[in-house]
């Protein structure tokens, strides 16, 4: 499985991908000059056979090119488990088009002719938009392996005191006594770096309704800590 390379600190990551050469060429020179890591491609083949396992990142692609549409590159890319924001660069693109690229969740047009301001307000927001989706992941990964880190019995009180419960029914539940209540639940908060039952209850919510990851899906824990 491939690990991300995490880049919290960087402008981000572009990854462009059009056959006119003058263009993408013209692109990426913008964007080098603003500071962005740029790699470009000039077909949707040669890119989904090495497709970067960066973050944040932000693919720019034209919507129609030979063999393989951008469209059709983006859908496969979500089928690999890719989630980043996709901008298309739209010149003659069908109706049709547009709107599967729309329900396969584009983050933006970019409408043939455009100018730099343009595209690198659209690129910037892009990269913010990964960025942070990015880092609730991470959140998630690190919040899950905390309470993967209690044990059988840390669960179980875990499990009564987002129901809830106190100390003393937690005692009655469980057939334990007062002292040993309070001593798991000061256990089970701070594995999980929470100070208080409101905020466990947050966490738990937060861990609970993340979206499931894609089974395909790049490894996408911060790679400083590994």
């Amino acid at each position: 499985m491939t690990r991300l390379q995490f880049d919290p600190e960087g402008l981000g990551h572009v990854l462009l991908v059009d056959d006119d050469t003058g263009l993408r060429e013209s692109i990426a020179s913008v964007l080098r000059f603003a500071g962005y890591k740029v790699q470009a491609w000039d077909s949707a083949a040669a890119f989904l056979q090495e497709v970067p396992a960066v973050a944040p990142a932000v693919l720019v692609a034209d919507m129609r090119m030979p063999g393989m549409t951008g469209v059709e590159m983006h859908a496969i890319l979500r089928q690999r488990g890719f989630a980043f924001p996709v901008v298309y660069i739209s010149g003659e693109s069908t109706v049709a088009q547009s709107v599967r690229a729309m329900k396969q969740g584009a983050f933006d047009f970019l409408v043939k002719p455009f100018g730099r301001d343009e595209l690198l307000v659209v690129v910037a927001a892009a990269l913010e938009r990964d960025r942070q989706q990015m880092q609730h992941k991470i959140r998630i990964a690190r919040a899950d392996a905390a309470r993967a880190s209690l044990s059988p019995r840390q669960r179980q009180v875990h499990d009564l005191l987002i129901k809830g419960f106190g100390n003393r029914e937690i005692m009655d539940a469980l057939s334990i006594s007062l002292p040993t209540a309070k001593q798991y639940k000061s256990e089970v908060l701070q594995k999980l770096g929470v100070r208080s039952l409101s905020e466990l209850i947050a966490f738990s919510r937060v861990v609970d309704l993340a979206p499931t990851m894609p089974v395909n899906a790049p490894n996408w824990s911060d790679s400083r800590t590994s």
